[in-house]
């Protein structure tokens, strides 16, 4: 399974009290395992900086990584960007 980076970034008009983002998440993350079987979630953080949130994931098909951002995009009215990330050893290992 290949690892991926999505960041994800709030729209201003996501939500409009802090407690009614948790309503936002769960539908987000609902409509991904339904639809994403696929994609295996490691990991999920909240940030201070230019992105919101940084979710770890691993996929075997990099469309069903594709589908999660566009979920994430629709229903969670975000920017994201997706980056591929291959494990520290395993990189050196190439070089």
């Amino acid at each position: 399974m290949a690892a991926y980076v999505i960041l994800s970034r709030f729209s201003p008009e996501a939500f409009r009290y802090p407690k009614d983002f948790k309503k936002l998440a769960d539908a987000v993350s609902t409509k991904i395992k339904s639809e994403c079987p696929g994609v295996r979630w490691k990991d999920s953080y909240a940030t201070l900086g230019r992105f919101d949130v940084v979710d770890i994931v691993e996929a075997a098909d990099p469309k069903q990584i594709e589908k999660v951002a566009m979920i994430i995009r629709a229903y969670g009215h975000s920017t994201t960007e997706t980056l591929t990330a291959t494990p520290w050893k395993e990189f050196l290992g190439t070089l």
